[in-house]
């Protein structure tokens, strides 16, 4: 299937296009500073955008493709591609998923046919393309299913020219590091649920074969990580589609599993303690220097890491730095359940000569990375707050302050982690912030007009609550990404009385 760059959204209509901006530069200006060396915007220098420019681009790239890269933060409004100029400009629906996008991939380079592609903010703040290019809107229409509950599969299949497969070859070259079932599950369970891994050697390789719950998830996982280093400078995936639809598990061991059948002989076996995504883009790689040091499962190799990586080194710490706080709503306690949706965390201090700022320290490593590219450029309370990786290896606590007013508090017992239990479901539901919010442990006699009630006690507005059969879990979309942030922190562990509390996430579905 052809591009929209076919004539249609060539580099002159780009161009033209562009030009009708009143409070714009032109695409020119954007792309040529690009094309002539201008150093790449920096994420604290340009204001975000809902619009994004992507560049570096092969030169037979289908926008299909360039669509795909924005699909696991939200929906695609519009696109514009200058072929001419191995660029594009992606608008998202809103600024919330261009952020979270952005976010991402700072942490990870993006490929494209095994070519790296880098996205920043654009200067400009929507797309204005030709409102009649009905092949442009049909094919936006339905890639906009993608966050229905029933998306039209065979519609997808075509538009994205996805093979209907949701198995992934998975090859490792230079594999200098041993790769686990836990490595892989790790790195892939970011794109979606990994139902099922086996893992083989043929002609002297290692390989494995990973299925998703669903083709799409597939589709990310391989247009994202095929190309990546697991580890610094080696351990390299190499990433096809299988013919296989269904993988036949018969043991849970250290070579294969089946993460849905945990009854399985051999079972017994977590392969899911490990948060995936813990991506390190100072060295470059997929999971940092030394194999084990994101691994909780594996002390040894943890001990030996942590003597031969030093400490303060990029993605060698569990502590988290978070800077423009409202100081005057921010608590401790806010912190651990936000950030508590990407790790357990242990620890949180408020700085007292700077209440804007907070140290966050979880279980590992991996599980700072994924809050600080899930969480970073996220509005709460009113602030937009920035997340990076903090020198400190822990916070520690108080020395008999009086002074400290609560502002250092201690998570690490607490029951209200949500990682804390091998082979929880949590470690398959990880998903960026969204308007949309999933809530389970919801009492049978409670109803739709008694959950919006609770959940616009904040101030914020319910635009829908769909609830599933069982009645104890709902989809509930607010207006905003912010209010359903808000929500999150106010009513995640509510207690709906009889030792119950409602546990609420962000979702990847819309309603």
């Amino acid at each position: 299937m052809d591009g929209l760059g076919d004539g249609a959204m060539g580099m002159k209509r780009g161009s033209d296009e562009l030009m009708m901006y009143d409070d714009a530069p032109t695409a020119d200006t954007e792309s040529d500073a690009v094309s002539n060396g201008s150093k790449k915007l920096r994420f604290e220098d340009a204001p975000p955008s809902r619009v994004l420019h992507i560049r570096k681009l092969p030169n037979d790239v289908m926008d299909t493709e360039i669509i795909a890269l924005g699909l696991s933060f939200g929906k695609v409004t519009n696109i514009l591609t200058l072929k001419g100029k191995n660029q594009a400009f992606l608008e998202m629906d809103s600024e919330e998923s261009a952020v979270a996008m952005v976010n991402y991939y700072n942490t990870v380079t993006p490929h494209v046919r095994h070519v790296p592609v880098y996205i920043q903010y654009s200067n400009h703040k929507e797309l204005r393309t030709d409102p009649t290019n009905q092949r442009t809107q049909a094919m936006l229409q339905a890639v906009s299913s993608v966050h229905s509950d029933s998306p039209p599969q065979s519609q997808m299949g075509d538009l994205l020219n996805m093979p209907c497969s949701p198995v992934l070859r998975i090859i490792v070259e230079n594999m200098f590091y041993p790769v686990t079932l836990d490595v892989l599950q790790q790195i892939f369970s970011k794109f979606g649920s990994v139902m099922k891994i086996i893992t083989f050697t043929k002609n002297n390789q290692f390989q494995a074969l990973l299925q998703y719950g669903e083709p799409l998830q597939a589709q990310r996982a391989k247009m994202a990580l095929d190309g990546q280093n697991i580890y610094n400078s080696c351990c390299t995936l190499r990433i096809d589609f299988s013919k296989m639809v269904n993988l036949n598990v018969k043991y849970n061991n250290d070579k294969s599993c089946d993460y849905t059948r945990p009854e399985l002989p051999g079972g017994g076996l977590s392969h899911m303690d490990s948060v995936g995504g813990g991506f390190n883009k100072g060295t470059g790689s997929l999971l940092g220097s030394i194999p084990g040091a994101m691994n909780p499962m594996n002390p040894m190799a943890a001990v030996a890491a942590t003597g031969r990586m030093g400490m303060g080194q990029s993605g060698s710490t569990p502590v988290v730095l978070v800077s423009n706080l409202n100081e005057e709503m921010v608590t401790p306690e806010s912190l651990f359940t936000l950030f508590g949706v990407y790790g357990d965390v242990q620890r949180v201090k408020i700085l007292y000569n700077k209440k804007d700022s907070a140290l966050v320290q979880l279980c590992d490593p991996s599980q700072a990375q994924l809050a600080m590219s899930h969480l970073n450029g996220l509005k709460m309370y009113g602030n937009v707050i920035r997340v990076t990786m903090s020198k400190h290896q822990n916070v520690a606590q108080p020395q008999g302050n009086p002074d400290d007013s609560g502002l250092t508090k201690d998570f690490t017992n607490s029951q209200f982690h949500r990682f804390k239990k091998p082979g929880s479901r949590n470690f398959n539901n990880i998903f960026p912030p969204s308007a949309t919010l999933h809530i389970s442990n919801i009492q049978q006699d409670m109803s739709d007009d008694d959950l919006e009630a609770l959940f616009c006690n904040g101030g914020g507005t319910v635009k829908a609550v769909k609830f599933f059969k069982d009645h104890t879990m709902a989809l509930l979309q607010m207006a905003t990404v912010e209010e359903a942030t808000q929500a999150l922190i106010d009513l995640h562990n509510y207690s709906v009385g009889g030792n119950q509390y409602l546990r609420v996430s962000f979702s990847k579905s819309t309603i």
